[in-house]
């Protein structure tokens, strides 16, 4: 399959290490295919353990150099870099709709957002502040210093291939730290052609490096070296769980962004058409395939058949298609695996007796289309109750009380994403404070920006990103006590 980019320098199959683009050091590749179509996009170098190896020792070079720029020359780097992603937002664009297969409407919106993380960031670059203590002793002095944690990595998942590096990468170049990439097998073309912006930008060799390749032997690698000092991971619970056993030898700071399981509350007094437009921006972005996706529509009893009705009725007007197609809005699952996932929880729903109101089958746009589905009478008892979908597929329940929904909103071991929706101020409050999540939208769908913290609690994982929190994520304090009496007086 060809990729027409106007910027050909971004179309990258090789790993960027040291400043260099180089091969596997064994030669592998691993092709890329178009989920929409199945066709070859591209074979990527397959990176190993050697290769990691050659891209640690690079970058502990180049964080010894760029820890000592001022914040002031680190800001105008990744402005420099944040400029050259917008300049190219139409060919970064094609790149997400070729391996990821998002509309084009949406691939063209994580760009801007991906962006938005280089641009927040080069700011707080210059905002590193410590504190000055007030003594105990007068004759001491005290003060706090906020230094770069070391050599990261990330290993970034393939829903936003472009977005999640940024929002790693980021914060860490800020603080002054070197960066090693390793993005998903399935979308490392995005990943490698911001990272040739990077390198047009003026990042220096060995600071930001991205390896390509299988993420059991190079997350070991990552994991076990006592050069890279913190490790940040975007993707299930089940990996992030080994990711940290895997760290625990080193004792590495750890970023976690985990799997999900979203609450979306529609209580009786909500605005119907608010809440049915919020809940297809939640629910059906990206086909479903977010991590702050709302899986679970908990909506009360004097509202509910109304709310089902609409939202039903707005999802089957939703147009399922190639992401190449303007008019799509949803595009295919990244696999077939995640395919058979969203076609088991529907099939275990219905058998348990909930009722499809639209959707609930294959498109015949492709093999890994899935129509967007609306089901009704959805109880605890089936797997889509406790299991992240990661599909278009809503599942709506049924609560009488507020005290009944926030139970059901937080019995679950996750806790990155909740929404609900009143309009009763008093409630806002105590519904806000009483969910059991990292982040909560009240009557809005769409909660994820720069300048606020993403992250969970619970088996959602740990630490914050975004935000001025994120800088946080990326340095040490350092504690300085000076005796400042003369013992010659």
């Amino acid at each position: 399959m060809t990729v027409y980019l106007a910027n050909t320098s971004l179309f990258r199959k090789d790993a960027l290490i040291d400043g260099a683009w180089r091969p596997a050091a064994d030669g592998a590749r691993r092709p890329v295919h178009n989920p929409a179509t199945g066709a070859l996009v591209a074979e990527v170098a397959e990176c190993g353990p050697d290769d990691a190896e050659r891209a640690i020792a690079a970058a502990v070079k180049a964080q010894a150099q760029w820890r000592n720029r001022t914040g002031a020359q680190r800001h105008d780097v990744l402005t420099r870099w944040h400029d050259l992603v917008m300049d190219n937002l139409d060919d970064l664009a094609t790149l997400i709709v070729t391996e990821q297969g998002k509309p084009r409407a949406e691939a063209a919106g994580e760009i801007r957002y991906a962006a938005s993380f280089l641009l927040w960031f080069a700011g707080e670059a210059m905002r590193a502040y410590g504190d000055v203590i007030p003594p105990t002793n007068p004759a001491t002095r005290l003060s706090v210093i906020r230094q770069p944690v070391g050599v990261c990595a990330a290993i970034t998942p393939w829903n936003f291939p472009a977005a999640m590096i940024t929002r790693k990468a980021g914060p860490a170049l800020a603080a002054g730290c070197a960066m090693i990439v390793k993005p998903s097998e399935q979308t490392p073309l995005t990943a490698l052609a911001l990272a040739e912006l990077a390198v047009q930008a003026g990042v220096p060799s060995g600071l930001l490096q991205v390896l390509p390749g299988d993420g059991i032997r190079l997350g070991k690698a990552l994991c076990a070296s006592s050069d890279i000092r913190k490790l940040s991971f975007t993707g299930s619970t089940q990996v992030g769980r080994i990711l940290m056993a895997q760290s625990a030898p080193t004792l590495k700071r750890l970023s976690l962004e985990l799997g999900g399981n979203a609450p979306f509350i529609v209580f009786d007094d909500a605005h119907i058409d608010q809440a049915v437009k919020s809940a297809i921006a939640a629910k059906y972005r990206n086909a479903g395939q977010t991590c702050v996706c709302a899986n679970r529509f908990l909506v009360q009893d004097g509202i509910y058949d109304a709310f089902a009705t609409r939202f039903a009725t707005a999802v089957s007007e939703l147009r399922v298609g190639p992401g190449s197609d303007p008019e799509s809005v949803i595009g295919p699952l990244i696999s077939a695996q995640a395919r058979d996932k969203v076609e088991a929880h529907v099939r275990d729903a219905v058998e348990h007796g909930a009722t499809v109101l639209c959707g609930g089958a294959r498109d015949s746009a492709g093999d890994l289309f899935y129509r967007p589905t609306v089901l009704r009478d959805t109880t605890p008892a089936m797997r889509i109750a406790h299991e992240e979908t990661f599909g278009p597929v809503a599942p709506l329940f049924r609560f009488r009380t507020e005290a009944e929904a926030i139970a059901m909103a937080n019995d679950t071991e996750y806790g990155l994403a909740a929404y609900f929706f009143t309009r009763d101020h008093a409630r806002v409050h105590r519904v806000a404070e009483a969910l059991e999540y990292g982040m909560v939208g009240h009557n809005t769908g769409l909660i994820s920006n720069e300048v606020a913290p993403f992250g969970g609690i619970k088996q959602s994982g740990m630490g914050r990103e975004g935000s001025r929190y994120g800088m946080d994520e990326y340095m040490e304090m350092k504690y300085i006590c000076t005796d400042i009496t003369d013992p010659d007086a």
